[in-house]
């Protein structure tokens, strides 16, 4: 059985790819056993709680283990993070007390603002790494800070 969700992908030459990834599941397997199953099809809709479908000839589908499908989701992250992170406009630099959650700082070893708070003259900004590590760090309020990447909005 294959129960999933899907989404759309665009090719190297603009086509939509509609992408079903989902569990499948065959009689005896559980667990780690199981395994994640996608599929590629320009012509098969998204797959709903089915059983699994057979792909149609010239369809890529395939299969891996819930360990290695961790590691293709975090590794998609990653990249989404990196293309998110590059700034049309280029670094923009503002004061350590207006720095807002989602600013990503500009520098070989890019950081996202997790937090951000003031206290008079002293800015205290809690960093995220890519690699999910947190620190917070004390800035005076009118420390320059260059950003990669600036969200709108406020804090």
């Amino acid at each position: 059985m294959m129960a999933g969700s899907g989404f759309t992908f665009t090719d190297a030459d603009g086509h939509d790819v509609p992408v079903a990834v989902g569990i499948a599941v065959a009689p005896g397997e559980a667990g780690a056993d199981a395994r994640v199953s996608v599929t590629l099809s320009p012509t098969t809709p998204t797959p709903s709680s089915a059983p699994s479908p057979s792909p149609s000839t010239g369809e890529p589908r395939w299969s891996c283990t819930p360990a290695a499908a961790r590691e293709v989701a975090a590794a998609l992250v990653r990249a989404a993070e990196g293309a998110e992170n590059v700034s049309a406009e280029g670094p923009v630099t503002v004061r350590a007390d207006e720095l807002r959650r989602g600013d990503v700082r500009d520098g070989e070893r890019p950081m996202t603002v997790d937090g951000a708070r003031s206290d008079g003259s002293t800015a205290h900004i809690t960093w995220k790494s890519v690699e999910g590590r947190t620190w917070t760090q004390s800035y005076d309020v009118n420390t320059a800070i260059t950003l990669r990447r600036r969200l709108p909005g406020t804090r």
